[in-house]
């Protein structure tokens, strides 16, 4: 099977859709596929060139168009980016030998316009893997009204791609609902949820870690907050219990990654003179297991209003670490099912005073119970949201589509 997947951003690149891209494309290559996928030259975020045009990774073999000129410098620069990308690389899928599949992500939006593009010219199966729904995200985020011509001309384009395309991926039963309101039959439709690093082996709390020696975090609760500060992540209550904590010792702070919010949240701590925090940006992901492992309770956020648009991914991740999570989110949205299910966590609204603050509080000198619930997540992992288990239903998925 000819298996082609499209993404602004793939291998080396650090987001959450370059990272699960990549995981699919090696399954698939183990399986004794022919993978190939087309990204962009410039790192997610970034201006620039800074990858090789074309090379083979692993058997994999990797297409890189154009490049992103402005990053995220204004709505309409990434929009020219996104123009850009799309032109590229749709000359380049057509430049290549038919595909039997081809993946289609979300980075940029509509990305599955040319997946049906191939389909009609080459009768290629089209799979769009919802990461975010758009524009959606930009509605929730008031970057767009719904009501708009821009609006308006966008939920036309993603109904096209969800409609049209042989098979809907999507991350969670929030996204789910939101799908089929979008006229996506349940037959073509699938949940499939995101996984944390493949083959990773959990290190317990309390054993050497790099990153902690590097902190001097010693005996103190690592709290961390790792990946994208992006517009669809609640950071509210997060930043007001930091500051509320800030003379306790007993409690460091990681603010690990990046995003367009990542200033907001340190402007707001340096302003409060916090010092009992850290601040780095993304880091490689062959590094990726050792960094969750520092933390003993994670933090995981989003907006009320992209519930059912957004699934973060990063929850899977901690939970395939083994470590206890606090949600401040919706709790009718799948990472608050998630941990209800699994019991490995808990759940808040950002408008709930002082809610983030003394969670914290009641985990001081309860290690037994940070362990439990970091133990459980680890088995939901394990039992329900496995790279494995995932991986094994792409497969699955992919080869019934050809049969049809």
């Amino acid at each position: 099977m000819r298996i082609l997947i499209l993404n602004q951003c793939f291998y080396p690149d650090v987001a959450a859709t370059a990272q699960h891209a990549w995981d699919l494309a090696c399954k698939m290559r183990d399986q004794g596929n022919e993978v190939t996928a087309i990204a962009s030259r410039s790192f997610y975020g970034a201006s620039g060139e800074a990858l090789p045009q074309c090379e083979d990774i692993d058997g994999i073999s990797i297409r890189r168009v154009g490049s992103s000129r402005y990053g995220k410098a204004s709505l309409t620069a990434r929009a020219f980016d996104f123009l850009n990308f799309y032109l590229f690389a749709a000359w380049e899928a057509l430049r290549l030998p038919r595909q039997d599949v081809v993946v289609c992500l979300t980075t940029p939006p509509f990305l599955p316009m040319l997946g049906l593009l191939l389909r009609m010219l080459r009768g290629t199966k089209c799979v769009y893997w919802c990461m975010d729904m758009y524009p959606d995200v930009l509605v929730a985020c008031g970057v767009i009204s719904k009501r708009s011509m821009i609006g308006r001309i966008c939920e036309g384009l993603n109904r096209v791609c969800l409609r049209r395309s042989d098979h809907v991926v999507v991350l969670g039963r929030c996204m789910e609902k939101l799908a089929k309101s979008k006229g996506v039959l349940q037959c073509r439709l699938s949940v499939i949820r995101p996984w944390g690093e493949p083959g990773s082996n959990p290190r317990p709390r309390h054993t050497d870690n790099r990153y902690r020696s590097e902190w001097g975090a010693g005996n103190r609760i690592v709290v961390m907050y790792s990946g994208n500060f992006g517009l669809g992540h609640d950071f509210e209550a997060i930043i007001k219990g930091i500051i509320a904590l800030r003379n306790d010792q007993r409690f460091l702070f990681a603010l690990v990654g990046g995003g367009k919010r990542k200033s907001e949240v340190t402007e707001a701590l340096r302003a409060a003179n916090v010092k009992n925090y850290v601040d780095l940006p993304y880091q490689p992901r062959e590094r990726l297991r050792e960094l969750l492992a520092a933390g003993d309770v994670h933090i995981v956020s989003m907006i009320r209003a992209m519930n059912g648009i957004m699934v973060p991914s990063k929850f899977f991740g901690i939970a395939a670490a083994g470590r206890a999570v606090i949600y401040v989110g919706p709790s009718e949205s799948e990472v608050a099912q998630c941990i209800g299910e699994a019991k490995c966590g808990d759940v808040i609204d950002s408008t709930t005073p002082d809610a983030f603050e003394h969670l914290l509080l009641n985990l001081v000198g309860d290690d037994s119970r940070i362990d439990a619930l970091g133990n459980a997540a680890l088995l939901a992992s394990k039992h329900s949201w496995s790279s494995d288990a995932n991986l094994n239903t792409w497969t699955q998925l992919l080869a019934r589509l050809l049969r049809c």
